[in-house]
Formats: C-alpha cells, structure tokens, sequence
C-alpha cells in the first residue's frame, strides 16, 4: 500500500490542523494505522493509533485530549485532528500502516508501510 501524507503547515499555537494520509493500492481497510512524529534532532516517536475498523484508538500522553484520529475507508484516508498545538508540537508528522496482526501499535517497527511525511511547524 502506498500512503500520502497532507495538510502539514505552519500555525500560530493554540492553532488547529487537519493531516490526512490517503491510501493506495491494497485494501486500506484492512490495515491498522498509525501516526507518528520526529521532531528536529529526536527520535521518531509514537502519536496516535486506529485499528482497521475505526473502532479503537490510542493515543500518546503528549497528545492525548489534543489530538482526535479517524478514518474513512470509502476514501481510503486517515486523519489526524490537532488542536490546541504548542511548538512542542513542530515535527514531520508520518502516517504508517500495520497489518491486522497482534502487533504493538505504538511501535515503529509494527508498521509496514510508511508515509512521506507532512512538516507541521508551531509558532510561539
């Protein structure tokens, strides 16, 4: 499957953006997806999960009351809803895809497909 991701952007803080990730080629419905984040100089770290059917979410600490996911399998896309952003946020955001296994969801490494990244820059 191929993924895309959008809707990065620079935003004052307190701000909001919408990043989606449109995917192609196989079934999008059977993937879990994942959102994560790397911030200049840090590592690659976990933000938000929803598994194949929309059902259940998770998501990190630092996000967590901030930050809504979603997905629409008619369109084959993913979002990621974020409000309230703070410059702690500034980062390449990266959808991922994880087939429907028992895998650890927060973990890059349970991910099989990647997106390009979508920069989101916060202002103070």
């Amino acid at each position: 499957v191929q993924l895309q991701a959008s809707g990065g952007g620079l935003v004052q803080a307190g701000g909001s953006l919408r990043l989606s990730c449109a995917a192609s080629g196989r079934s999008f419905s059977i993937y879990n997806m994942g959102w994560f984040r790397q911030a200049p100089g840090k590592e690659r770290e976990f933000v938000a999960t929803i598994n194949w059917s929309g059902g259940s979410t998770y998501y990190a600490e630092s996000v967590k009351g901030r930050c809504t996911i979603s997905r629409d399998n008619a369109k084959n896309t993913v979002y990621l809803e974020m409000h309230n952003l703070k410059p702690a946020d500034t980062a390449v955001y990266y959808c991922a895809a994880a087939p429907t296994l028992p895998r650890a969801l927060t973990m890059q490494s349970s991910y099989d497909y990647w997106g390009q990244g979508t920069q989101v820059t916060v202002s103070s």
